[in-house]
């Protein structure tokens, strides 16, 4: 299909203009005008790139792609690299931040709960990026990082007691550690994030809430795959998933 089209589709689908991001939303670097073959991925990396160009792909699509507020924005050193071989080989790069986060099926927060049998109930934090429910089947903390790790293939960090039973839940991929203490009001019984910090561990022990902190791109993995699923379906575009391990 045409770039431009599927371009359009995207920041329709997954509402781009509704969210003040970090980032900007949809096509970054223009390539080549026709797209057959899309490789998806959680972050822009040169892994990444050389992943694609090898697989003579026409465009990347990702979590995390570039130009971030605050960084030095100099094409230099990295940078040069990973634009000059985009740019090179014509190949487009398109990226959603939090309107992946967000996006009630194919969100990396909806394909989470998908993966875990977590039903959602609500929604808390910035623009609604994190989610709150329950649990299917409920479990103990302990058992619930043991199928976390078993789906995501790592072991999460749990901070808590491991026999706490756990029906409240609520969660945020990446680096969300920030809406704890909002989960925490809500009345939850744990809360599952990507990342954590010092301060958590605090917070986690003194409110009896337990923390989960899975990994930022562990969690961020299913919302890309699922959306290029979905442009597989619906359009017959070739998408693939390329998982450029990371152990954040």
């Amino acid at each position: 299909m045409k770039r431009d089209e599927l371009v359009l589709y995207l920041d329709q689908v997954l509402e781009t203009a509704r969210f003040r991001d970090y980032c900007p939303n949809g096509l970054q670097v223009e390539g080549r005008a026709e797209i057959r073959r899309v490789v998806t991925g959680v972050t822009a990396s040169q892994a990444l790139i050389d992943a694609a160009i090898l697989r003579k792909a026409d465009a990347i699509l990702v979590h995390h792609g570039w130009f971030w507020k605050g960084e030095d924005g100099r094409i230099t050193g990295m940078r040069k690299a990973r634009i000059g071989a985009v740019l090179a080989h014509e190949i487009n790069l398109l990226a959603y931040h939090l309107p992946l986060d967000a996006h009630v099926e194919l969100g990396n927060n909806a394909q989470l709960a998908k993966q875990f049998g977590w039903e959602a109930e609500g929604r808390f934090g910035e623009q609604d990026i994190a989610w709150h429910g329950r649990l299917l089947q409920p479990k103990t903390a302990g058992e619930l990082v043991h199928k976390m790790a078993e789906v995501l293939g790592r072991d999460p960090l749990l901070i808590g007691d491991a026999q706490r039973p756990i029906q409240r839940i609520a969660w945020c991929s990446g680096g969300a550690q920030g809406y704890f203490e909002q989960a925490i009001a809500l009345g939850v019984d744990a809360y599952v994030s990507g990342e954590i910090s010092e301060q958590t561990v605090h917070l986690a022990r003194e409110s009896g809430v337990a923390y989960i902190a899975a990994g930022h791109h562990a969690t961020e993995r299913f919302g890309v795959a699922a959306l290029g699923k979905h442009l597989t379906e619906r359009f017959g575009i070739e998408c693939e998933f390329v998982n450029i391990d990371n152990p954040v």
